[in-house]
């Protein structure tokens, strides 16, 4: 009996330990990431993953970092390997859950950083790329901030080009803005981003 505890006790301070290590190994990673060394981050995070099964979020954040860096990137040579990089991130966590709508808005981000490298080139290509993916991540989650948002802004950022009507889009920003205040994180790592640049399209869409 007394073996049979030790090794119960054993086994719940090695699952203890790991989650410390793994809320370690992320916090410095998001610390990496806020010092703006986004390569550096982006390796913490892919290492995490490697030992980390059981959760998206370091294959997430290596998606999210490499896609994010593309929006104030003009190299065209460095956008296609971070945007590579990016999806080979996402893909992996993709082919294990296809019921995970934060996945998606990643995936629309991902099709969207295309379209800004070379609208020209890939606007055609991937607009309805885009559209799909917000679609699906509404499917799964409706009330999602960042899949109501983002379906939302794409749209109004291609508004002058396609001659959409904007106010039904600024009403899904309203609505975004809303969910973003009552929206809670599952963990402490889940994604919670996106509630400034909805505010910011809010008053554009006021003036």
């Amino acid at each position: 009996m007394t073996k049979i505890i030790t090794i119960i006790t054993l086994f719940i301070c090695s699952l203890l330990s790991a989650q410390t290590q793994f809320e370690q190994g992320m916090g410095k990673a998001f610390g990496l990431w806020k010092e703006g060394k986004n390569a550096e981050a982006s390796a913490m995070f892919e290492r995490i993953a490697a030992a980390e099964k059981n959760s998206y979020l370091p294959n997430y954040y290596v998606a999210l970092i490499n896609t994010t860096a593309v929006f104030s990137e003009k190299d065209k040579m460095k956008i296609d390997l971070l945007l590579t990089k990016a999806q080979d991130a996402l893909d992996k966590e993709i082919i294990k859950d296809q019921n995970n709508a934060e996945l998606y808005v990643l995936q629309a981000l991902i099709y969207t950083g295309y379209v800004v490298a070379d609208p020209m080139t890939n606007g055609m290509k991937y607009s309805g790329k885009v559209m799909e993916a917000y679609g699906k991540a509404k499917a799964i989650d409706p009330n999602n901030p960042r899949a109501v948002f983002g379906e939302a802004d794409y749209q109004l950022g291609g508004a002058k080009w396609t001659g959409v009507d904007t106010k039904p889009l600024c009403v899904q920003v309203d609505k975004a803005v809303e969910l973003f205040a009552t929206f809670k994180p599952e963990t402490q790592f889940s994604p919670k981003w996106g509630l400034e640049r909805a505010l910011e399209a809010q008053k554009n869409c006021k003036k």
